[in-house]
């Protein structure tokens, strides 16, 4: 910390450098005027940093002497490598002395493009009072919505932006009995919402514009979806396909086509395994499903275009008892995210035949670890039933993702991001808490 000083010239007063400088105190009264340019003197008086506006004002300066001061070399002396560049004044700056990478670097060998003052947060931005366990951003009508599963209140919500009161509000409703997941589409510009039960069936439901009410459009495999965990839709060769992950016993996850007038059985998937969770993504360019199990280790199934089915490819190494998977892209290269409730949590990457180990991270009551992208920004959100959630943000030196920043999100169960006019939001479904939205901010810690 900067301390009193003794005066090193007759116009240097003693200083008492507090974090309300101003330039007042520092030279022991009124600054100094265009009339009177003179050379100030702050060197040797053990000054770690400076305030940002100290020189607001001094124009006439014709000389100023830092040298001698420890001076810590981050954000907060950003202004003073600024100040330097643009001044006419002559300018002894002296040395850093921290961080350790720029110790005896001078200050006027420094560059403003040497400073990373620019970081981001998520900040608390709205609580919804109640639990979830899912949350699926889509896009409708030129506009991204978002579906929330309530498992407590037997209900799918359907939540949109409200341009006048700047918030998000609810919209639309399916009420049912138990869901565990409700997954939106757009299928031949229809809005349709398949809803998983525990009891009851499961369904798919169809939005009719003109009531702006969902109707039932038909029961998603009776018999066949046992009980469901998890669900994903995509498109293979022009045919839109859902699959649901079944987590019972004598289950299979199934994989349904949409037939034009509804989703129809197309194949049965890794029965017998109970399946916690089905991931799709492209391998190699190739349509590709990976299946987690309570069973086995996560299982990969490629697209063979001639028999039309899901064929087995591989398997994750090393990685039992995983419960779900999350993939995405970074520089050309496919990675996934494997969740594991107790034990390490892991960052692979595919390397043309396999997956292979990236990065560990500890996990002890983990039931989502989800990849984030917002902007430029990658993350990694690992929840946690115990305690915090973990935020790591994707590091573009070493390859890896760092700690970042923590949530308090009750038993998280899903993360989801959610741009909305140029501002990002990510949602956080609590299950045993309200569900809560984050949104995205930048900061300049130099300012």
């Amino acid at each position: 910390m900067p301390h009193t000083g003794t005066p090193l010239s007759p116009w240097d007063p003693p200083l008492n450098a507090g974090a309300g400088w101003e330039p007042a105190l520092i030279w022991g009264g009124p600054s100094p005027s265009l009339a009177s340019p003179s050379p100030r003197s702050l060197a040797h008086n053990q000054l770690e940093t400076l305030p940002r506006h100290l020189f607001r004002g001094l124009d006439a300066l014709t000389h100023v002497d830092l040298r001698g001061n420890p001076f810590h070399c981050d954000c907060q002396i950003k202004w003073l490598v600024e100040w330097h560049s643009s001044t006419n004044a002559s300018a002894e700056l002296g040395e850093c002395q921290g961080p350790a990478e720029l110790n005896g670097t001078r200050l006027n060998q420094l560059h403003l493009q040497d400073f990373d003052c620019i970081t981001t947060a998520l900040a608390l931005f709205q609580s919804l009072p109640f639990q979830a366990l899912s949350v699926e951003p889509f896009w409708y009508r030129g506009e991204q919505h978002v579906a929330i599963t309530q498992p407590f209140a037997g209900r799918c919500s359907l939540m949109e932006w409200d341009h006048l009161a700047g918030d998000f509000r609810a919209y639309a409703a399916i009420n049912g009995s138990s869901p565990v997941a409700c997954k939106p589409l757009v299928v031949e510009g229809r809005l349709l919402v398949v809803v998983a039960q525990l009891v009851g069936g499961s369904h798919v439901w169809r939005y009719e514009e003109a009531s702006g009410r969902f109707v039932r459009l038909q029961e998603l495999g009776p018999q066949r979806v046992r009980k469901p965990n998890a669900l994903t839709s995509f498109q293979v060769d022009g045919d839109w396909f859902l699959a649901v992950a079944d987590s019972s016993k004598a289950g299979a996850t199934m994989l349904f086509r949409w037939s034009g007038r509804g989703f129809y059985a197309h194949q049965a998937l890794h029965a017998w395994h109970r399946d916690t969770h089905v991931e799709f993504l492209e391998l190699a360019g190739r349509p590709s499903l990976i299946l987690a199990s309570s069973s086995q280790r996560p299982v990969v199934y490629q697209w063979n275009r001639p028999s039309r089915a899901f064929l087995r490819h591989t398997d994750i190494p090393d990685m039992d008892d995983v419960y779900a998977v999350k993939h995405f892209r970074l520089r050309g290269d496919v990675y996934v995210c494997l969740t594991r409730f107790i034990g390490d949590s892991k960052v692979m990457r595919w390397e043309g035949s396999m997956f292979r180990d990236v990065q560990h991270m500890p996990s002890r009551g983990s039931m989502v670890f989800q990849p984030l992208g917002i902007g430029s920004h990658r993350y990694a959100v690992l929840g946690n039933d115990y305690s915090f959630s973990q935020v790591y943000r994707y590091d573009t030196r070493t390859g890896l993702f760092v700690h970042f920043q923590e949530l308090n999100t009750q038993a998280p169960r899903s993360f989801a991001h959610l741009a909305i006019h140029q501002r990002d939001f990510v949602f956080a479904a609590s299950f045993k808490g309200d569900t809560q939205i984050y949104r995205h901010i930048t900061i300049d810690l130099s300012a």
